[in-house]
């Protein structure tokens, strides 16, 4: 049955057009009102005009320290023919915002009043005033019966002020939308639940009701609903009674255990379930009691991007609101994307400003990886009929993060170590507004984002067997003509990474030929693929007799994942990597590891930053040797200009 209700292929445009129509056809406008103290008013959407009861101000203020006076009687004032003006009579001194006596019409600034020595009963003014200068007269501000705010419209914290300035103590506001998010999967367990293996953590209801109170409702989570039909049926009708939006998390596909279509159908009405997007494919958009039900995908990235795109709209239509307009930035795609025909997809990527280009690095695409949205600075769209774009493309990149945060960011772009995350963090610290953005692509194509102008530095570790150096040859040959400073920033151990206790009892390289033992490679490029490719050739073994030799991993700690999680037997890694991971370790070389910079970025206030970072910060070192298996005796030095 469930078979029966999957899976479209519709385009995005027309399902967004579908739920759009039903939502209006449904009468899911704007809520009713309820009047709340302003004191707890701040963001949310007025229901109806807001009118002024009072004026303000509501007397005749003095604007200025100063003597009330009647304009007439200052006529002829000036300094050389002073007016001499009676106290009490004529005039009488007031402070700022004192009510302005009766009879009186205007203020003298103190500034402008000379004081007799001797004679208290009366003062000097040095020029005259015109009717009611220096008075707020009632009304200068609001006058009762003016429209101070109109409906929906967001408070914020000077509307606050006007609104009670205009004489009111409460505000009648939409009723915030209440959007229940029910988590289902009977492996999900509540944060701080001891994990067995098959547990899953579950949070992706804490960053779907983090986006609703965002974008100004109220989210109310259940927690996880275990994958059992009925038990799903129940939590929908009960969020059908309280909330204005039900959304179900996970169970949208078409696996054994994937019943949300199902129980949409058999409570109300599946309208459409499939859409052609990657990730994020199987949504339901359905209707249950006359309320919206939106299934999503149970991936931490579908789900964002899902909710996203059918839920903020609604939440800000319940309020009256239209959604903030997205920020596009127009950026230079730094390497070619291809992508699948049919699917459109959201592309992540990372933003930086080299030189006078804005550049758009992609990060990793998998739909269960959390991070590469903590990473990335926005979405890149494929469309469907795209199969994806050529490196230097000019592309569109909606933002999640403020151009101006993207114009102090440092692109790094090369070899994965973990030390880039401890520099990336302290550079945080001690300048907050800059930020380190690193792709990890390997030492080969980092050098090539250099030559391309798309990145500030580029981490490498690239060995050249003729000169016996790390790195010159390279920078000469790729980076001819342009002057390259090669700063170091750690020597570090590199070595074949293993499970704890070593059960294959592997020696060196001449084991990764064993039939019982699989390998876990990184990307070509990348200069710990160079030294396995090295001394597989001083061993004369072919790679095509190493099991796992074809698949790649772009980081350390990926390598290390790998061997831990029983992947693959081992890979070569850097110490800091496996200690991590409480693996053992088999060394097999020290190798230098530096940052190459172009000179002409030493000037940028953030590369300087970085560079005072390295060289000066003593937290930094420590917590790099902390680490283990590295060497900072040379951090921060220049090893070598071109």
């Amino acid at each position: 049955m469930r078979k029966g209700i999957y899976l479209e292929n519709t385009p995005l445009e027309k399902a967004l057009e579908l739920w759009s129509a039903r939502l209006g056809t449904s009468g899911s406008g704007p809520l009713e009102g309820e009047q709340v103290p302003l004191e707890e008013a701040l963001g949310r959407v007025t229901a109806a005009a807001v009118i002024a009861r009072l004026s303000s101000p509501f007397y005749h203020a003095a604007a200025m320290d100063g003597y009330a006076v009647r304009f007439m009687d200052t006529f002829g004032a000036s300094e050389l023919s002073p007016k001499r003006l009676a106290l009490g009579e004529e005039a009488l001194y007031v402070d700022t915002g004192d009510p302005l006596p009766d009879r009186f019409n205007a203020v003298v600034m103190v500034e402008d009043v000379n004081l007799i020595r001797g004679q208290e009963s009366a003062i000097e003014i040095i020029q005259p005033v015109t009717p009611w200068q220096n008075v707020r007269v009632i009304g200068e501000d609001i006058v009762a019966t003016e429209l101070i705010l109109p409906e929906n419209h967001r408070m914020r914290p000077v509307d606050i002020g006007a609104v009670i300035s205009g004489g009111h103590t409460s505000v009648m506001v939409r009723r915030r939308p209440r959007v229940v998010v029910i988590p289902t999967g009977t492996e999900l367990v509540e944060p701080g639940t001891e994990l067995k293996k098959g547990d899953i953590i579950e949070y992706n209801s804490r960053i779907l009701s983090s986006l609703v109170s965002e974008w100004g409702g109220e989210p109310v989570r259940i927690r996880p609903v275990p994958d059992d039909i009925e038990k799903i049926k129940a939590a929908i009708l009960s969020g059908t009674e309280t909330g204005d939006l039900v959304v179900i998390n996970a169970g949208s596909s078409a696996g054994s255990e994937d019943y949300t279509a199902k129980a949409i159908s058999e409570l109300g009405e599946v309208l459409l379930h499939g859409i052609n997007i990657k990730p994020g494919k199987p949504v339901i958009l359905g209707w249950v009691k006359n309320r919206p039900v939106l299934g999503i995908p149970g991936y931490p990235v579908s789900a964002y991007i899902t909710f996203k795109l059918f839920a903020e709209p609604l939440v800000y239509r319940l309020q009256g609101l239209e959604p903030p307009p997205p920020e596009i930035i127009r950026a230079r795609l730094s390497r070619q994307v291809a992508s699948a025909l049919g699917q459109e997809e959201f592309l992540r990527v990372k933003v930086g400003r080299v030189a006078e280009n804005l550049i758009a690095t992609p990060v990793s695409r998998g739909a269960g990886v959390l991070m590469s949205l903590v990473r990335a600075d926005g979405f890149v769209r494929i469309p469907a009929m795209s199969e994806g774009f050529g490196a230097g493309t000019d592309v569109d990149v909606d933002m999640l993060r403020s151009r101006d945060e993207i114009e102090h960011t440092i692109v790094c772009i090369g070899s994965h170590d973990n030390a880039l995350d401890l520099l990336a963090n302290t550079l945080k610290k001690n300048y907050p507004a800059f930020s380190l953005s690193s792709a990890h692509v390997g030492s080969l194509g980092g050098l090539i984002a250099l030559q391309r102008r798309e990145a500030h530095c580029a981490g490498t570790h690239m060995f050249d067997e003729e000169t016996g150096e790390y790195n010159i040859s390279f920078i000469n040959r790729l980076l001819a003509g342009r002057r390259i400073i090669l700063v170091n920033l750690v020597y570090r151990t590199q070595g074949l990474i293993v499970p704890k206790g070593n059960p294959k009892q592997i020696k060196g390289f001449a084991d990764l030929a064993r039939k019982d033992i699989v390998f876990i490679n990184r990307q070509c490029g990348a200069g710990t693929r160079m030294l396995t490719d090295k001394h597989l050739k001083e061993l004369g073994i072919d790679p095509k007799d190493i099991r796992g030799y074809e698949r790649e991993e772009y980081t350390h700690m990926g390598v290390a994942s790998a061997v831990l999680t029983g992947l693959a037997d081992t890979g070569l890694g850097i110490l800091a990597a496996a200690r991590a991971l409480d693996l053992d370790f088999i060394a097999v070389a020290k190798e230098r590891y530096d940052l190459a910079l172009p000179a002409e970025y030493l000037s940028d206030p953030k590369i300087a930053a970085l560079l005072r970072t390295i060289r000066e910060n003593a937290e930094f070192r420590q917590m790099v040797e902390s680490l283990g298996g590295y060497d900072t005796t040379d951090m921060g030095k220049v090893m070598y200009e071109s």
